[in-house]
């Protein structure tokens, strides 16, 4: 059971028993979030927020990491247009949420957001979101595939779940996805309280009324779904420490890899949410769990745990699956953070497993 509000309610993984961090973390380019998948002609793809003047862009990432970064796209989203939307910010109000490769086509889940409006805990809650497409690895897009209120509230937030190249070796005929949800019904970036599992058939992604969301997951073997997403359940809990997370699936493991963040304040050890004061003041340390799960919806353990995370504060820690290794011990950590890690942050990590 936990001792206080920074101790993570799951008890520790037997499958991955020690995670041992290079020492080195590379950096590449600016920008944060970094949602990456493995496309179809063999590179890794990604978006970044607040990169090269723009709140959004898309980038190939070649080579082995940390990875070269090529700008393909730096308008995926008509800035000026969507920051207009009311109470988005009306400057930086678009980031990147998801990406997915499936069949050759990018789908890639924007979302509008703004920086607070509910202090003293200000944290930078996502509006709404919606999903657009390309069939050029990023050269062109149609950036009306759904309409902008696609996914709305605590929907707000579409992370896919990856799997391999062009999502080879998917566990079935659904695509899943993940998005952090709060209490009170909404959707942030930092500091949320759990996190919705929605799925829906490969060939619907744009379809919303396909869309369905776990409901029960009392039997882990066969959890339940309804199209009703007010019906849906967290499958994943951390009240006020839950991140805008990514989850991959590590094929050598046979495991779910999810990393998540959150911030505190170290002089009362409580969550405090980077966005409650303006900068250079909200330089706040983050923690960093990570956590496997046999299934994409748990039960969940957690492998790891760093309460002193990064320079100023690391956050959005992803694992792509094209950088791991044929037995999965092996894994790339990328990741952004406050001033000195905001950027393409790429980390190598041995997952020291039970056999």
């Amino acid at each position: 059971m936990p001792t206080d509000e920074l101790t993570p309610p799951y008890p520790r993984s037997t499958t991955i028993l020690d995670v041992r961090p290079d020492k080195y973390r590379h950096h590449k380019g600016d920008g944060d979030m970094w949602p990456l998948t493995w496309a179809a002609d063999g590179h890794l793809y990604g978006a970044a927020g607040d990169n090269l003047g723009s709140p959004m862009n898309f980038w190939r990432i070649e080579g082995d990491p940390p990875g070269w970064l090529f700008l393909v796209d730096n308008h995926p989203v008509d800035v000026r247009k969507y920051c207009r939307i009311p109470p988005a910010h009306p400057e930086l109000g678009i980031k990147p949420a998801g990406l997915l490769s499936l069949e050759g086509r990018l789908y890639f889940a924007v979302e509008a957001m703004n920086y607070g409006e509910h202090p003293p805990f200000n944290r930078q809650r996502n509006i709404h979101g919606w999903i657009i497409t390309s069939d050029d690895h990023g050269h062109s897009w149609n950036r009306e595939a759904t309409p902008t209120g696609f996914f709305e509230d605590r929907l707000s937030s579409c992370h896919f779940l990856q799997f391999g190249r062009d999502y080879a070796g998917a566990r079935d005929e659904y695509v899943y996805a993940y998005f952090p949800c709060a209490n009170d019904g909404h959707s942030y970036w930092e500091n949320g309280d759990g996190i919705l599992l929605g799925r829906v058939p490969r060939d619907r992604i744009l379809r919303r009324e396909a869309w369905e969301f776990c409901c029960d997951i009392r039997k882990a073997d066969r959890p339940g779904w309804s199209r009703d997403d007010a019906r849906a359940v967290p499958v994943f809990r951390y009240p006020l420490m839950t991140g805008e997370n990514h989850v991959a699936y590590n094929a050598g493991l046979k495991r779910y890899l999810m990393g998540n963040y959150a911030f505190y304040d170290p002089q009362t050890r409580r969550p405090r949410p980077l966005h409650q004061l303006p900068y250079p003041q909200a330089a706040y340390p983050s923690q960093l769990t990570l956590f496997e799960a046999p299934e994409p919806w748990g039960p969940w353990a957690l492998f790891y745990r760093d309460d002193n995370w990064g320079m100023y504060g690391g956050y959005q820690p992803n694992f792509p699956t094209k950088w791991m290794s044929a037995d999965g011990r092996e894994v790339v950590m990328v990741s952004s953070g406050t001033y000195d890690d905001y950027n393409f942050t790429t980390q190598r990590l041995t997952l020291v497993t039970a056999d």
